[in-house]
């Protein structure tokens, strides 16, 4: 089992609106500037009950360090270390232990312009959506990417339409929200702890009957990304193999997700 750690700065920030969840390993270099970014966003948005969740999952570089200076800094900013490696880990644990209505996760280069970010808030809090998720491939989309990049992920969702039937256009942007309820519903059945965590979620929630968004965003590749494209391609081919082989989970959905 995971060792957790939580470090807060111990203010009230119980019982948010919306808990931005941050999953690094070894972002060390790119953390500071990410949370800075970040946290003066978040400072002038509509909302004044937020935080911002550090999840650092193993990291083997000055990451806790950083992340621990970070929330000793910044009011509304905490952090949880892991001991275990793995992006869907990470958003597990955090999710799982707040209190926010609106959970939400973005990668921490900031891929994606957060001037979409309210879409998506507002999406769950006031339209009744479940999720709420970042596109790059629907319509009025704004991505700057490789061809080789852009033909992966098309190809990626080609593939899962046709095996799953399902109309969400992106599974692989890493900038998604959902309630709370949701995730009390969905995570519990999500088996994987890495990079498919995202597909799996989505179509486990699709084809469960819960309400998903898609949200077109400005997007613009990180030439640094962590990713590694061949590896994540291969898991992802098998996660998808067991969802649709092995038998895909039923999840009860929520009564209502409007949380006003």
């Amino acid at each position: 089992m995971d060792l957790i750690v939580i470090m807060d700065n111990h203010l009230d920030i119980k019982n948010v609106t919306l808990d931005v969840v941050l999953p690094v390993y070894n972002e060390e270099a790119a953390l500071p500037l990410g949370v800075q970014t970040l946290h003066s966003f978040l400072s002038t948005s509509a909302y004044t009950d937020w935080r911002i969740t550090i999840v650092d999952n193993g990291s083997t570089d000055n990451t806790q360090k950083v992340a621990r200076a970070l929330v000793e800094k910044y009011p509304q900013v905490h952090a949880i270390f892991l001991t275990e490696k793995g992006r869907g880990r990470a958003l597990k644990a955090a999710w799982l232990r707040s209190d926010a209505k609106v959970l939400s996760y973005m990668d921490i280069d900031l891929s994606t312009d957060l001037d979409s970010l309210p879409q998506m808030v507002d999406a769950i809090l006031h339209q009744g959506y479940d999720m709420a998720v970042g596109s790059r491939l629907a319509a009025g989309a704004k991505v700057t990417r490789t061809i080789r990049r852009e033909m992966i992920s098309r190809c990626y969702m080609l593939l899962i339409k046709s095996l799953f039937r399902i109309h969400f256009s992106d599974a692989q942007c890493g900038f998604k929200a959902l309630s709370q309820g949701a995730a009390r519903a969905l995570l519990p059945h999500i088996l994987d702890n890495e990079w498919f965590l995202d597909t799996e979620l989505l179509i486990t929630a699709e084809k469960s009957g819960f309400r998903i968004k898609d949200v077109p965003v400005t997007w613009l590749e990180d030439p640094d990304s962590r990713v590694a494209i061949i590896q994540t391609a291969w898991r992802d081919l098998k996660g998808l193999c067991r969802l649709r082989f092995g038998g895909l989970a039923q999840a009860a959905r929520p009564d209502s997700t409007t949380l006003e």
